[in-house]
């Protein structure tokens, strides 16, 4: 499988491959709201619900035989430090909103939520196996960089860091990757997830130090 490197996004966003208040690290440390919750590959189920043209469900088999992509990226947590080039292997937002019927391309490219029976889909919530969500703008999912990752350094993606599956937003902090992801909601309105509820920024900006709202 080939590899695409998309650790230069920081250009659209700062000077700086690390972002300010940020520690390079060659660990990769473990933060989680709680216990790691149990996974039944033949029980799991992932749904894609909301503002679509066709909700959708996976099982663990159906959802790994997705077209997948693997990427080098930056890993910027919201406690302060950042993991360079990280190899995630998973399937893209994209690839799921498509086959929702959430975006259409314009003439040069350009996606734009499309109207559905229930409105228009112009935000994402995303849930996990042990009850915690967060939550990110359309826009701000529509990027090749955010993948549903199911591997990770050529292996599969370790428990305690996500696995079976989470998602990466390198362009954000990464309270915003859902560890043990099973579901999006994509939705016509903000809906606060987890820590934005408690006070943490609904942007998560790394390069604006957009920690807390």
């Amino acid at each position: 499988m080939s590899e695409t490197d998309v650790t230069d996004l920081y250009e659209e966003f700062g000077d700086d491959r690390v972002p300010p208040g940020q520690r390079e690290t060659s660990a990769f440390p473990v933060l989680s709201k709680g216990e790691t919750p149990a996974f039944d590959p033949g029980s799991w189920e992932f749904t894609v619900t909301g503002a679509v043209e066709t909700e959708l469900s996976f099982s663990w088999d159906e959802f790994r035989d997705l077209p997948s992509v693997t990427q080098r990226q930056d890993f910027h947590c919201v406690t302060g430090w950042s993991k360079l080039d990280c190899r995630f292997t998973g399937v893209s937002f994209l690839e799921l909103a498509e086959r929702a019927g959430v975006i259409e391309a314009g003439d040069e490219g350009r996606t734009t939520g499309r109207e559905t029976p229930s409105g228009r889909a112009v935000h994402v919530l995303f849930s996990a196996l042990d009850g915690y969500t967060t939550d990110l703008p359309l826009e701000d999912c529509l990027r090749e960089e955010v993948l549903f990752a199911w591997g990770y350094d050529g292996e599969e993606l370790p428990s305690d860091h996500g696995g079976p599956l989470r998602v990466v937003t390198p362009h954000k902090y990464a309270y915003k990757g859902a560890k043990w992801v099973d579901g999006i909601e994509f939705c016509t309105a903000p809906t606060l997830g987890y820590w934005e509820r408690r006070g943490y920024s609904e942007t998560a900006n790394p390069w604006a130090e957009e920690r807390y709202s």
